[in-house]
């Protein structure tokens, strides 16, 4: 358990360096400074429309993306499908996929 914390701490602690003004926060920037801010701000505000790339991060080589996105997801759709962050690329493979079934049963106008 106190590992757990311990990545977390380390998580919250990379997300609040280098956070610099460089233009609109938004979920598909690839640099993990602005887009977890971003992420945290469509939480805030029920921002549904970051739902396709928040399941595309789910597969970000950086555990911090993973994290904020399936939190992100959660908040959002009140699902995981099973999916930790923490898990390998092979154990989260399942998790993911049946992230793009559900994605793809939405109604077009409700992603």
């Amino acid at each position: 358990m106190w590992i757990r914390a311990w990545i977390i701490a380390a998580l919250f602690g990379a997300v609040g360096t280098g956070c610099g003004a460089r233009g609109p926060r938004t979920v598909a920037d690839p640099d993990p400074a602005v887009k977890i801010p971003a992420i945290k701000q469509a939480v805030r505000n029920h921002d549904r429309s970051v739902i396709p790339q928040l399941i595309k991060d789910l597969n970000s080589d950086d555990p911090a993306v993973r994290f904020y996105s399936i939190d992100a997801l959660h908040d959002l759709t009140g699902q995981t499908f099973g999916y930790r962050y923490f898990d390998d690329e092979q154990q989260r493979k399942p998790a993911v996929q049946r992230w793009q079934k559900w994605l793809s049963e939405q109604p077009k106008n409700a992603k």
